[in-house]
């Protein structure tokens, strides 16, 4: 079970430093998750490209699509709002990456992530990572 990141997926899509060490561990995975969160957070980071960096509009549209189709369950947020409200609390950072956190620890799942800090945190929390 891989709990997949936003920060993953769009190193992944983009071709980005990690995309190939991204692809070899999702290529092995028998089920891919995410909070269904991910799918706000993928269609604001490539709404970004579009409108800073001037990526145009029908390759993020096919960008967002490569994106969800990385993962092969969505988890509500309602299901985990109230232990990642707690967590966040708990450790002064922001909601939506504890949504992730949580859906990876009860899922006994690793997770996959780009982000550092993000990392460091889960690895604090006893979360198996890549």
């Amino acid at each position: 079970m891989w709990l997949v990141h936003i920060s993953a997926a769009v190193e992944l899509i983009l071709n980005q430093s990690s995309a190939r060490h991204i692809n070899a561990i999702l290529s092995k995975a028998n089920v891919v998750m995410a909070p269904d969160l991910y799918i706000a957070e993928v269609t604001n980071v490539f709404w970004k490209y579009n409108q800073y960096e001037e990526l145009p509009e029908d390759i993020c549209e096919q960008s967002i699509e490569k994106a969800l189709e990385l993962i092969d369950e969505f988890v509500e947020s309602r299901t985990l709002y109230k232990e990642a409200f707690s967590l966040s609390c708990m450790a002064k950072h922001p909601v939506y990456d504890m949504l992730y956190l949580v859906l990876t620890r009860r899922t006994s799942g690793i997770f996959l992530t780009a982000d550092k800090n993000l990392g460091k945190l889960a690895s604090k929390y006893s979360i198996k990572l890549k």
